[in-house]
């Protein structure tokens, strides 16, 4: 789950995943054509785009070159979507002006630890952890 803490944000990804929209999200646009993503900017004018690799690999470099080197759009921030890492794209994306990449196996990871914090706060409100914890007479 990522969960994105900014007032403008811009999605390009075929469909919706694993994107938690925050209440100080004041506009989310959600596009998926890669002719929509520059009249967007334009139109919301957001503080992040999030793109998502896999589906965008063909024009990635081309669109992250453009946002690159026109000025209107130096304070965006870029994140990228990706199933897994890899050696040489990664940094090259870094490169190309990507601030932060978001993994597959991030989200499953995540899912894993909130659910085993779940489990924990569960045992304590269950009251078994506090029976333990009695002192002995």
């Amino acid at each position: 789950m990522i969960r994105v803490r900014s007032k403008v944000v811009l999605l390009v990804a075929p469909h919706v995943v694993g994107l938690e929209v925050l209440p100080n999200n004041k506009v989310f646009k959600h596009i998926s054509t890669t002719t929509a993503i520059f009249p967007s900017l334009h139109d919301i004018k957001p503080n992040l785009i999030i793109l998502d690799y896999d589906y965008l690999v063909n024009d990635i470099e081309k669109i992250l070159r453009r946002l690159s080197t026109n000025a209107a759009y130096k304070n965006i921030k870029i994140c990228c979507y990706k199933n897994k890492w890899h050696s040489k794209v990664d940094p090259f994306l870094k490169t190309l002006g990507v601030d932060h990449i978001f993994y597959a196996e991030d989200m499953k990871e995540e899912a894993t630890r909130k659910s085993v914090f779940e489990a924990i706060g569960n045992v304590i409100m269950d009251g078994t952890f506090f029976s333990l914890l009695k002192p002995v007479h």
